[in-house]
């Protein structure tokens, strides 16, 4: 038979092996004044010896708060595993609870079971306020929550936000300074691999292409959907890739990281050497770009800085009732070798695995190193 599972400790416990009541107790462990520094140094060092540690449920619930932050995503659970934005943006969220105690409570589903999830979670109080992520157009959420009485943080844009907190982050000069590269190196198409049209960050991000394409004096397009995922990314360069030779870009920017490594993948399969033949350009410059063949060219979203801040920014709703919109340093591009010279108009590029086209050695290329990011910046409502 199992041995019985040893007892936890209680506050009679300490207050017994001390010597005091347990109300003395409790005015030591929770640092209020009133005790003598003897009496609190042997309640201490009491609680100590027996291994004594707080309850999360009990403080929870002698302080009115539960203890935790919530995240609802509304996307496929294979999804979610595979983008590397999510797990980065979460290990940013427990840098700032983890060290006090407070945990994230994650909730996984469907669109149209999102609002009944935000809608246990105010009515069990299990969270003291949620982060709103992935925002859409005409999104209920901010709505919604205020509805509730649920202290809320947009992830996103402040023009997505109906009145809440924002932390944002711009990513136009990142596209900005990668069309402008492109467009120096001689491509004159330049394509772009889209995330889900519902999302504004999506929205955004192909904006931004557009006015970079148009800056640099060129006419943009093709544009075709990626999803996010490695299978639309790579779905999407096979389109491209069959596209005819005066139509065919030279150059594709993504809207993520994982779609353009596929597209990477795509295009060596194609018998395309990169950036001989195509260059690609990712965004959200994820572990593995710097170790793709050859390195992809990203652009730099602190994904771990962006949790943290959020954390920080919701920490201050829950406690004042508001907080000032955010601003992270804009995202920027790292340059690395999947970027090159527009290909030479008089040498046809091989269309398939069979090519036997020799290609001539490259110089090996150092990824450029990336500046420390300036601190963000709070934009403080007048």
């Amino acid at each position: 038979m199992a041995a019985a599972r040893e007892r936890r400790p209680t506050i009679a416990d300490v207050a017994r092996l001390a010597g005091v009541s347990p109300s003395a107790v409790s005015f030591a462990l929770n640092g209020r004044p009133g005790l003598a520094e003897a009496t609190k140094s042997r309640i201490l060092a009491a609680a100590a010896e027996l291994g004594w540690r707080p309850s999360r449920p009990a403080q929870a619930l002698s302080r009115g708060r539960a203890g935790a932050l919530g995240l609802v995503l509304s996307r496929e659970t294979d999804a979610i595993g595979a983008d590397p934005f999510f797990p980065a943006f979460i290990a940013g969220v427990e840098s700032v609870l983890s060290p006090r105690g407070d945990s994230l409570v994650l909730h996984v589903t469907n669109p149209a079971d999102e609002a009944a999830a935000y809608h246990r979670l105010a009515a069990d109080r299990r969270v003291d306020g949620v982060l709103l992520t992935d925002m859409r157009v005409d999104d209920p959420r901010p709505e919604l929550t205020t509805g509730l009485g649920l202290p809320a943080v947009v992830v996103g844009d402040p023009g997505c936000a109906d009145g809440l907190c924002a932390v944002s982050l711009d990513d136009k000069p990142a596209f900005a300074t990668a069309v402008a590269r492109l467009a120096e190196l001689g491509h004159r198409r330049i394509a772009h691999v889209a995330g889900p049209r519902e999302f504004h960050h999506s929205r955004r991000r192909q904006e931004s292409w557009e006015q970079a394409v148009r800056a640099a004096g060129l006419t943009p397009g093709p544009v075709l959907p990626g999803g996010f995922t490695a299978d639309g990314g790579a779905a999407a360069t096979r389109q491209l890739m069959a596209l005819g030779v005066g139509e065919r870009p030279t150059a594709i920017v993504f809207a993520n990281d994982l779609s353009a490594t596929a597209g990477l993948a795509v295009a060596h399969r194609l018998g395309l050497s990169v950036p001989e033949d195509l260059s690609v350009v990712g965004y959200d410059d994820t572990p593995l770009a710097a170790y793709t063949h050859p390195p992809l060219a990203s652009a730099r979203a602190d994904a771990l800085g962006w949790g943290a801040a959020a954390a920080r920014a919701l920490d201050e709703v829950i406690a004042r009732g508001r907080a000032d919109d955010v601003e992270l340093a804009p995202a920027r591009l790292l340059p690395r070798a999947s970027m090159g010279p527009a290909p030479d108009p008089a040498r046809a590029a091989p269309s398939g695995p069979g090519s036997t086209a020799v290609r001539p050695q490259r110089q090996p290329e150092h990824e450029q190193a990336a500046e420390p990011a300036p601190e963000p910046t709070v934009r403080r409502e007048p």
